[in-house]
Order: C-alpha cells, then structure tokens, then sequence
C-alpha cells in the first residue's frame, strides 16, 4: 500500500506540473529537428539511409534518461523543503518508500518517452513493427528504472543543489552523447567503442532500435542482461545509500 501511495504521489506531481511537461519536450524536439532534418542528407550521402528512423529511438532514450534522472534527484527537492523528513517518519522501512519513489519516478518517465515517441511518429518516424511495441515499452521501463535508480542513489549523498550541474556535465549529457544515440558504434575508434560498452545507455538505445527498427549492435539477450544487471545494482545501490540519509 505505501508503495503504491508514493507511486501514485509521484504521478501527481507530474501530471500537476504542465510546464515541466511542455519544457522537457523542447530538447528532444530541438533534436529531431534540428539534427533529424539538419544531417539526414548528409547521413544518407554516407550510405546510413533515413537518419530520422536511426536517430528517433535515440531521442526517446534521452528523454527517458533526463526525466528519470531529474525524477531520482527530486529527494535533494524534497530534503530542501521538508517533505522528505515527514516521508520517513512513516512506520515503513525505507527501502519501501525508495521502491515506491522509483516505480513513481520511472513510470513518469515512460509516459514521457511514449510522449516523445508519439511526436517522433507525427514528424516523420515509422516503426517497422508495431507488434513489437509492447516490448520497447518494457524496454523504456528498464531504462527509466535503471536511471530513476541511478538519480536516487546520487541525490542521497547531495546535501543541495550545488553539485547539480556536475552532475549534469560529468555523467548525464556523456551518458546520453557516448550512447550511441546520435551515431553509429560501427567503426568507431577503440576508445569510444570501450567507452560505449561501458556506458549502460549504449544497452538500452540498442534495445530500443531492435524492437522498433528491427537492427542492432549488441546482441538482445546482452542489452536485456546488462540493463537486468545494472538496474538491479543501481536498486540496492540506492536503497543502502537512502537508508543512509540525515534528516
């Protein structure tokens, strides 16, 4: 019950905010224009085909990522104005309210990516298998789970928002950039091909593609075990480091 309780906060929170809503469309919608139309000629000059089909699976990542990791945070929020404090005072172990926070928080973010992916579809993109979209929701969910995770276990150690911007600089925007979301991880120089592998985005862009496009670089069974495996890290990871917070 209390898990569903702050599931369901969390929805509140995100549907009472319109704003936030139409402010988080604009980065992805500035991507699918600006670069969807800006380098398709070029990408398809090279031989790469429809950039928009290659890039939209990308974007719907990058959404995802943004919104769960800003959702994961929302602690360093609620530390700030007192809300976390009446939170933990409830007779539940804190594992539970970490548990209902993230499944609040990824849920919150697959709704945006079935947003951004409903607008990718209206500017041009085409999924080649509709069947398959039952799936790339399961896929988005373990991305948005991962991250939401992955948010809640940094926002525990920060005490305010001043380590916010490096944590935009230093770990999200290259999480998203050294995915491959924005290009191909065929032929790419040694470093970044042993930088993508160790980036767990690079799994879930991938998973994204085969499901929606049908092509892949990784193997499925290695994008659903690596997102398996660092979700599930990133679950106890937060978990313990939440049982640690001082109120």
């Amino acid at each position: 019950m209390t898990i569903y309780i702050l599931w369901l906060r969390q929805l509140k929170r995100y549907a009472r905010s319109r704003t936030r809503i139409i402010g988080s469309l604009g980065q992805p919608l500035l991507f699918l224009v600006a670069l969807g139309f800006g380098f398709g000629p070029v990408y398809a000059q090279a031989g790469g085909g429809n950039y928009m089909q290659f890039l939209a699976p990308g974007v719907i990542a990058m959404s995802i990522l943004f919104t769960a990791v800003f959702s994961g945070m929302e602690i360093i929020w609620d530390r700030q104005f007192g809300f976390l404090k009446e939170t933990l005072v409830a007779p539940v172990s804190r594992f539970t309210i970490m548990l209902g926070r993230t499944l609040g928080g990824a849920t919150v973010a697959v709704i945006q990516g079935l947003i951004v992916l409903t607008l990718t579809i209206l500017i041009g993109f085409r999924p080649e298998n509709w069947a398959m979209l039952p799936v790339a929701i399961l896929v988005m969910f373990l991305i948005s789970l991962l991250f939401t995770a992955m948010g809640t276990a940094i926002a525990s150690k920060l005490e305010d928002f001043q380590g916010f911007q490096l944590i935009m600089n230093f770990l999200v925007m290259p999480l998203f950039f050294l995915s491959g979301a924005l290009f191909p991880l065929d032929n790419v120089p040694m470093a970044l091909t042993i930088i993508s592998r160790l980036d767990p985005l690079s799994y879930g862009v991938d998973a994204l593609r085969a499901m929606l496009l049908g092509t892949h670089h990784f193997s499925l069974m290695t994008d659903f075990a690596v997102l398996g495996v660092v979700t599930a890290f990133f679950l106890a990871l937060g978990s313990y480091l939440f049982s640690k917070i001082q109120v």
